[in-house]
């Protein structure tokens, strides 16, 4: 296929270039000079702007920051919808807030175009093996259209309904992550304060009721597991700025649907102290920094 792609950061590029190995035609478009360069370099073509990055495609992908430069790169008389012949596919790739979502979706349908909005999980590690998952919102129809092109770039791929329904499973996940994260910081922090070795304790944590993702697979205290961010000073990983922008993102949608979410509320609150304290660019395990300094 003929596929643009629009934002190649650190995922994006590295998005860009399976699709590449692939075989896919990709012409890819970035603000960024030297992202581009970066896209460029692994095979795609150079798009010279959004327009026509999106009027060549069959399919256009995005990849971008926020919300607002979804609403920005998919409106206005230069954006994709305007640009994109009918009949092309969109997916947007961002993480966003899944009204946005929604509402670019419904704009492009009545355009004659395809979109899904298919936010990912698995972090660059995930993007460079391609073993991405994808949480898909959109028709079935849609989801059966995008679902050969993500499976270039992932290997779980899951429809979890409508418009929108894609950000929401990304963003209630991630609120999980966040306070189960902060949850097994605070443990881990206490025990070894209180005297006990953080590795036997984790092992007991992992074979008990406590057992989570973020005690046995990416525990944030030095020294317990190797291989994790924790084990190279917190360098890599998920950005604690990026939990950070998802919380944010949470606690704006559980407002809109009046929808408590007291502990979401608070991870969001460590999470704007920790960026604070100058760790956004930490990976988010980072977290347990604000227990050990104590």
């Amino acid at each position: 296929m003929r596929i643009g792609f629009i934002g190649v950061g650190h995922m994006g590029l590295l998005m860009c270039a399976n699709l590449v190995k692939a075989g896919h035609a990709v012409r890819a478009y970035d603000v960024a000079a030297a992202s581009l360069a970066q896209a460029v370099a692994a095979g795609a073509a150079r798009a010279q702007s959004v327009a026509d990055c999106a009027a060549q495609a069959d399919a256009v992908i995005t990849m971008l920051p926020s919300s607002p430069h979804v609403r920005s790169v998919y409106g206005g008389h230069s954006g994709v919808i305007a640009h994109a012949k009918p009949g092309t596919l969109l997916v947007d790739s961002s993480t966003i807030d899944p009204l946005t979502a929604r509402e670019v979706a419904f704009d492009a349908r009545a355009r004659g175009l395809a979109m899904v909005d298919a936010p990912v999980s698995g972090g660059t590690a995930g993007a460079e093996a391609g073993t991405l998952t994808f949480m898909v919102g959109g028709s079935g129809a849609d989801y059966e259209a995008a679902r050969p092109l993500l499976a270039c770039m992932g290997r779980n791929i899951v429809h979890c309904g409508a418009s929108g329904n894609g950000q929401v499973a990304k963003l209630c996940n991630n609120m999980m992550l966040a306070v189960g994260m902060i949850a097994t910081s605070e443990a881990m922090t206490l025990a070894a304060k209180l005297g006990m070795d953080p590795k036997v304790f984790a092992g007991i944590v992992n074979t008990s009721s406590g057992r989570c993702w973020s005690s046995d697979t990416y525990n944030p205290y030095p020294g317990v597991l190797e291989g994790v961010p924790a084990s190279r000073g917190y360098a890599g990983g998920f950005g604690a700025d990026l939990m950070l922008k998802d919380l944010s993102l949470v606690t704006e949608a559980a407002r809109t649907a009046r929808v408590p979410v007291l502990m979401g509320a608070v991870a969001q609150q460590v999470y704007q102290k920790h960026s604070a304290d100058g760790h956004g660019g930490k990976d988010f395990s980072s977290v347990i920094l604000q227990y050990l300094k104590g």
